[in-house]
């Protein structure tokens, strides 16, 4: 495993469950490339590092490799996968087909309350640009888009999205460097479109917010090749 990565030891006495926490742990390094696209990984030296038996994080490979993020490979070591560029196009497919359709149902049912509570969201994001913490920015713009689907009475909806999403998010990541206000606009013209009680603006002004990665990718690659794959699909 690459040097640079440090896990904390799992507390035990909270919830939620050990393997959860090491689930948690473990996506997020990736998806935050602290574990690039090829880094080997050893059920025992992770066990180690978190405090751990080697069953949590069996269990945790095991999720990771279902969302594609980990290929495992018996007698041999555990790998992070490559982008997969045809991966990401067909999430991108499914989690707009899903969003547009919670943000068209958040519009004219959104309380004051949740109205203040998405322009908070906006306001973090635009604190978190400000200050150059892309990890930050990155949890609050998931924030902002499960809260809409909470408050669109589908509360069901992010769990499918968060799912079909993973291998999105280590591209969404890397464009945060330069993409991070672009994203934030697309907030505040989405917020305005509720705002307005106009459904149909918002579902077409977050289709558009969703399908900027189909942009961007290209120019991810370009700037980091070795994190892709030719041709290869890791979504089992």
């Amino acid at each position: 495993m690459g040097e640079e990565m440090q896990l904390r030891v799992v507390d035990f006495a909270r919830a939620p469950s050990v393997t959860d926490q090491v689930f948690d742990q473990l996506y997020h390094q990736v998806v935050e490339l602290v574990l690039p696209p090829g880094t080997k990984l050893s059920e025992v030296e992770v066990a180690k590092q978190m405090g751990v038996s080697r069953q949590p994080v069996r269990d945790s490979f095991y999720r990771l490799s279902q969302l594609g993020f980990l290929l495992i490979r018996p007698q041999r070591a555990t790998v992070v996968t490559h982008i997969s560029e045809e991966d990401v196009m067909q999430a991108r497919f499914i989690r707009t087909a899903l969003e547009m359709e919670t943000v068209r149902a958040a519009s004219g049912r959104l309380t004051s309350a949740e109205m203040d509570e998405l322009d908070d969201l906006i306001r973090q994001q635009q604190s978190a640009i400000d200050d150059g913490n892309r990890v930050l920015f990155h949890s609050l713009d998931d924030d902002f888009h499960k809260r809409i689907c909470d408050m669109s009475g589908n509360h069901f909806a992010w769990a499918l999205i968060r799912d079909s999403k993973a291998h999105m998010d280590r591209v969404r990541y890397l464009s945060l460097s330069f993409g991070a206000q672009s994203a934030l606009d697309d907030h505040v013209r989405i917020m305005e479109a509720l705002r307005n009680q106009n459904g149909h603006v918002a579902a077409a002004t977050m289709r558009e917010h969703l399908y900027r990665i189909q942009t961007i990718i290209g120019r991810i690659r370009e700037s980091h090749p070795s994190y892709f794959s030719e041709g290869e699909k890791s979504f089992p």
